[in-house]
């Protein structure tokens, strides 16, 4: 059974930073590729960044870009969101999802939730104005 829990939500001002991490209870994330999703309310789950299992290759929305950066340490089994210069229009809840999916080592991870097989339960980051 493969579990994941993020931790590093909160609240915060307009232009901080927060650090989402995502633990994984796996024997190893390797093999894997993650992703962050945010679901704000009223709205679906979208996709805010992926890393593929190499780590050879990420993606980002393009509202994100230049502020989040996703990485992972494969030894720690642990996904990271960095977010910096955050907006209101941030706030979400944000999870962390794990997909079986592996190409090469440059190949793109997913995209689509429905290709992620693992889930955790959530971390709530609010940013005021």
């Amino acid at each position: 059974q493969v579990q994941l829990e993020e931790s590093g939500g909160g609240l915060v001002q307009a232009g901080g930073s927060l650090r989402l991490a995502c633990e994984v209870s796996t024997h190893t994330i390797s093999n894997y590729a993650m992703a962050w999703f945010r679901q704000a309310p009223g709205k679906e789950r979208a996709i805010v960044a992926n890393v593929n299992w190499s780590g050879g290759a990420t993606y980002y929305i393009d509202s994100v870009k230049g502020r989040f950066t996703i990485s992972r340490d494969n030894a720690k089994k642990t996904v990271y969101l960095q977010m910096n210069s955050l907006k209101p229009e941030d706030t979400a809840t944000y999870y962390c999802a794990a997909s079986n999916f592996i190409g090469n080592y440059n190949a793109p991870a997913p995209t689509s939730s429905g290709d992620y097989r693992y889930w955790g339960q959530g971390t709530q980051v609010t940013v005021s104005s």
